[in-house]
Parts: C-alpha cells; structure tokens; sequence
C-alpha cells in the first residue's frame, strides 16, 4: 500500500470540512474521487500534500506517517500535486517552468528530465521558448501536469484537472492520466463522472466531508442508483 488516509479530520478555521475520511491506494493504482461540489474532494487532496493539514487521523504513504509535515517536504517525499489553478509561472518559458520544478529524491531513479518530456509531449515541446501566460488552458493545465513529473513522483494528486477546458482537450488529459498509469500511482478529482470512471479503477464517493461509498469504477458505473444518489445535480 502506498497511500493510507486514516479518519482524518481537517477544519477551516472552526468550520469541519473534513469528517473522518479513510482511503487507500496501492502503488499502481489510479482512483477517483467523486462527490458533488463542497463535499471535500479538493480538501482531501490538500490534507494529503500538507495545505491543510488534519487535526486528527493519519496519513501514510510509503510506511511513513507525513500528516503535519509542511506541503515542501511531504513533496520531495514522492508525492506531486497539480492544484486546480494550475499555478504555472506566467513570465517563465514552458522549459523553465520545468526545469525550476526539478528535484532528485535521494535513491530514486530519474525518469522524467525537461528534454524527455518536451520530446513527449509535442503540445508542450512545440511551444518551449512561450512564457506560460501566453499558453491556452489546455496547454496550462498539460505544462503543470508535466511540472509535477519533475520532481519524480511516485504518488500524483489531480485536483479537477478538467476544469474550464474544451471536450477535445479533456480527450486529452484523458490519455495523459492513462499514459501516467503505467508508470505512476494517481489520486484525482473531477466533476465528470463518465471521465473519471472511464480513467480510473476505483472510485471514492464524498459527500459532507465523508466517504459514503467505495466501488471499483466498473461497479460503479453500473450503479446508477448510487450514482443518482450522490453525484446528480438536483
């Protein structure tokens, strides 16, 4: 098991945002986390990296407990995160805003360097030299995914990667998620359930800051009670 998240219980200010979320991932893994909006999908994923960090309940990665570790050092323990605004640099070129992200995890191999994924991903190579300001949505959102393959993670945190972008570039962060799959563990949200069942295997339902169901994604995409239940907009 790679990812542990024991009954955390994560607040704003007084407000509880969080009630005693558990899940896990094991390592070669990609799971959803599905809920509708303000159920704590994004704080899920901020308690995880360190931006909020639980009062109470444990999280594990990798047999070590990092809950209460500032978001810098539970980074360079292997996990990366790609907030849902991106955060890319917008008066740095799409190679520097890679190579300022470069870390090397002491024993871990290097398996994502600039030239590799500029070499990989054309979207991206084709436009080197832009400064991300100039970069559409897409392209924002496929630079800031390959900014947090620099520091070499073994656990990669999504948070709405779709958000705001056009039916034919979700297609391609689709293939993105699936193309990282083979090599990484993902944890990710999104508001389109069709696209996060169709690219992951298991899925986690929030609703109020708490797990209300846990299926794999095929069962989950039969189940369309549940998913009336849960997911729908009334």
């Amino acid at each position: 098991m790679i990812l542990d998240v024991r009954n955390i219980q994560t607040f704003y200010g007084e407000s509880q945002a969080l009630q005693g979320v558990t899940l896990r991932l094991e390592e070669g893994e990609t799971v959803c986390l599905l809920g509708r909006n303000g159920a704590g999908k994004s704080t899920t994923l901020k308690s995880i990296i360190g931006l909020t960090p639980p009062r109470s309940g444990e999280v594990i990665f990798n047999g070590k407990q990092i809950q209460g570790f500032p978001p810098h050092r539970i980074a360079r323990s292997g996990i990366g995160y790609v907030p849902e605004d991106r955060r890319i640099f917008p008066s740095l070129s799409v190679r520097d805003n890679l190579e300022v992200a470069a870390y090397q995890r002491k024993g871990s191999a290097t398996h994502w360097t600039v030239d590799n994924i500029l070499k990989k991903y054309e979207m991206l190579g084709e436009r080197e030299d832009q400064d991300g300001a100039t970069l559409s949505g897409g392209q924002q959102q496929m630079l800031a995914v390959a900014r947090s393959l620099m520091t070499q993670p073994r656990l990669l945190l999504l948070d709405e990667p779709n958000e705001g972008l056009a039916p034919v570039i979700v297609q391609q962060i689709g293939e993105l998620i699936d193309d990282l799959s083979q090599t990484t563990t993902i944890l990710f949200t999104d508001q389109n359930v069709r696209f996060a069942l169709k690219h992951s295997q298991r899925a986690y339902i929030l609703e109020k800051g708490q797990v209300v169901h846990q299926a794999t994604s095929d069962e989950l995409r039969a189940d369309q009670a549940t998913q009336e239940r849960f997911l729908s907009v009334a």
